[in-house]
């Protein structure tokens, strides 16, 4: 398999949050700062995404840092477009998902990399009862939590994003231009800080995990 390279998506504001929460302290580091640790140990190159007023901020962590878009898809097109043509394998995380332990991010590579699929996610089963508000309660068993890092054959998430198609992952792009996808076993803790709440839990959990980068 060839060279490998993820894209760290970190360009959001942080409306749900309050303010952008991938710069806020975690474990002595920023939350990005552990997302970051954990793309440079699993990749031959690392693309940071970043909001514009932050493009110029340093960060020596990634081999190249790029303005984000006003969406997410947007964004990632911006980091893909840093990626080197000869890389074959390109994986998209979420900068405010600071918990994906290292051996996450082996499986997704190692997914990619057997061939039987064009993009691979983490998922974890969905424990609450799921109700539509229209069609009563949803049939559960067959139903994930997707998460990232989200890996795919470079070639697939180029073609799923040239026609800046919007989605709200990689993965539903690429399926929709005909690619195939494979959800591999997530983790419960690989949480995305997403409210005040959130980072709370992430700073209990985070003496109990070996994470990709870990200090």
């Amino acid at each position: 398999m060839g060279p490998v390279w993820t894209i760290v998506v970190a360009a959001g504001s942080g409306t749900r949050f309050g303010q952008p929460k991938q710069y806020l302290p975690l474990g002595g580091r920023r939350v990005l700062d552990w997302s970051l640790a954990a793309a440079r140990a699993a990749s031959d190159g690392v693309v940071l995404v970043v909001a514009p007023d932050q493009v110029d901020r340093p960060e020596p962590t990634a081999d190249v840092v790029v303005a984000g878009d006003a969406t997410r898809s947007g964004s990632v097109r911006a980091g893909l477009g840093a990626v080197p043509p000869d890389v074959e394998v390109v994986l998209v995380h979420d900068g405010a998902r600071p918990l994906a332990p290292a051996d996450l991010f082996t499986a997704v590579v190692a997914a990619v990399g057997e061939g039987s699929a064009t993009a691979v996610v983490p998922g974890v089963p969905v424990v609450d009862t799921i109700r539509s508000r229209t069609n009563g309660v949803v049939d559960r068993s067959d139903l994930v939590v997707v998460q990232t890092p989200q890996g795919f054959t470079a070639a697939a998430l180029r073609a799923a994003h040239a026609g800046g198609a919007e989605g709200t992952d990689d993965a539903s792009l690429v399926e929709a231009g005909g690619g195939a996808v494979l959800v591999v076993p997530g983790t419960p803790t690989n949480l995305k800080i997403t409210y005040p709440a959130d980072l709370v839990v992430a700073e209990a959990l985070l003496p109990t995990l070996t994470l990709g980068g870990s200090p």
